[in-house]
């Protein structure tokens, strides 16, 4: 006789804790990719001390707040 799955308390993450895992995951990939693309951007035009870092700051956080809302609708969807 098989045994139910959800035998000695093992049981997998609920669909919450799998969305802000997927937030998480998108937020840290938006942060690097725009502390890349922010860092150029700002460097190219010719920003420089405390701009340089309050300008790729703000494209970091935006970018981490975008990636990681798109990454939690779609681990959303999956639930």
């Amino acid at each position: 006789m098989p045994m139910p799955s959800s035998a000695f308390g093992q049981q997998g993450p609920s669909c919450f804790d799998k969305i802000k895992t997927g937030f998480t995951i998108g937020f840290c990939v938006g942060m690097a990719s725009g502390a890349l693309f922010g860092g150029f951007s700002a460097l190219r035009y010719g920003l420089r001390g405390r701009e340089l870092i309050n300008n790729v700051g703000k494209v970091m956080l935006q970018g981490g707040g975008t990636f990681g809302t798109f990454m939690a609708i779609g681990t959303g969807i999956r639930c």
